[in-house]
């Protein structure tokens, strides 16, 4: 990729740029990686109180989950957006980057408005998380993987094994901490060779696991959507499991409306079956740090897999694409969780 394309912003240091020029947010750290980088949050719209009593767990086991948070009518949904969970995958980097300079200034890296987002994002709050692995991030070389051959991807997302052969998915998953066997540690993991995704999150490993799903508890949010990059396939929602039937109905509904809203910009998107079964077979699927979300707050939680645009084969956008995509996605996130005439009565995990 030509590096004109100025609005392809996904560095750490272009992070700390953007974040340094917030003025109608609030920016704070989350948290300090293993490898002792900061990990920042930006917040828009106040925080409200929701009279928690108890947990989310707890307050399901009272059979209310109010106690945990009580959302009335005209409460603000909160929204919680994660890039860089491997830190890698630099697509979700870039989005991020580019939503915090339209809250900001009304206009996207690329000079672009998305009037009807911006007007949205004013009834919400949001929090919005740049790189949740910057220690990934900071082992990736290079600013792009656009146009990238293939073999040369794994190489920087899951690395190597100490025999120098290629550490490819899912076998990155099959040694975990994966520090101590690989010679090259990939961008899918944290300076201690942890994937923020397979933690044990009943007691974290990684310091940014334990972080995020402390600001989950915390802010009860009613839909997470973390941003990955699945290589060419077509942008999708991958299946969360371990997930309560009305929360998948709810999951399938937003996939159905973020096909129709795809199939209407021209861009590729596949309908992955949202209403995930589980349990009919040994071993049962990942209890992975999505499904881990929606446990701590109650609230809708995706995996995002957006195109990356490798030199391979399959379906290969260009930057400008990708980016749209994600705004694609920030848009019917807005919409689906306002709901129809503004009620909210679509995203609102808790009334």
């Amino acid at each position: 990729m030509a590096m004109a394309e100025t609005f392809w912003k996904s560095r750490l240091t272009d992070i700390d740029a953007c974040l340094s020029g917030v003025a109608r947010g609030k920016v704070r750290r989350l948290a300090v990686s293993a490898g002792g980088r900061d990990i920042h949050v930006v917040e828009y719209g106040e925080k409200e109180d929701f009279g928690r009593r108890a947990n989310y767990g707890s307050a399901c086991g009272a059979g209310n989950p109010e106690h945990y948070a009580r959302k009335v009518k005209d409460a603000k949904p909160v929204l919680l957006i994660v890039g860089g969970v491997h830190g890698g995958e630099l697509e979700g980097i870039v989005a991020v980057v580019n939503l915090i300079r339209l809250l900001e200034t009304g206009e996207d890296y690329r000079g672009r408005r998305h009037d009807e987002l911006v007007e949205h994002a004013r009834r919400f709050r949001l929090l919005l998380i740049p790189c949740m692995n910057p220690d990934g991030r900071a082992r990736l070389p290079v600013d792009t993987l656009i146009d990238v051959p293939h073999d040369e991807f794994v190489y920087y997302m899951q690395g190597t094994w100490k025999d120098g052969t290629l550490c490819s998915w899912p076998a990155c998953k099959a040694v975990h901490p994966i520090k101590d066997a690989a010679d090259f540690l990939g961008s899918y993991f944290n300076d201690d060779g942890v994937n923020l995704m397979h933690d044990n999150f009943f007691a974290p490993m990684a310091r940014e696991t334990a972080a995020l799903l402390e600001l989950v508890d915390e802010e009860a949010p009613d839909f997470t959507v973390q941003l990955h990059g699945g290589a060419n396939t077509d942008i999708h929602l991958y299946p969360i499991y371990f997930l309560p039937p009305y929360v998948m109905r709810k999951q399938q509904a937003f996939n159905q409306q973020l096909a129709d809203a795809y199939k209407m910009r021209g861009l590729p998107f596949a309908l992955t079956d949202q209403l995930a079964p589980y349990g009919e077979t040994y071993p049962a699927p990942s209890f992975n740090l999505a499904s881990a979300i929606h446990h701590a707050c109650g609230g809708m939680s995706f995996t995002f897999e957006s195109n990356m645009g490798l030199a391979a084969p399959g379906t290969k956008l260009t930057p400008d694409e990708i980016l749209d995509s994600h705004f694609v996605l920030f848009e019917e996130m807005f919409r689906f969780s306002l709901g129809p005439e503004g009620t909210g009565e679509y995203g609102r995990s808790m009334v």
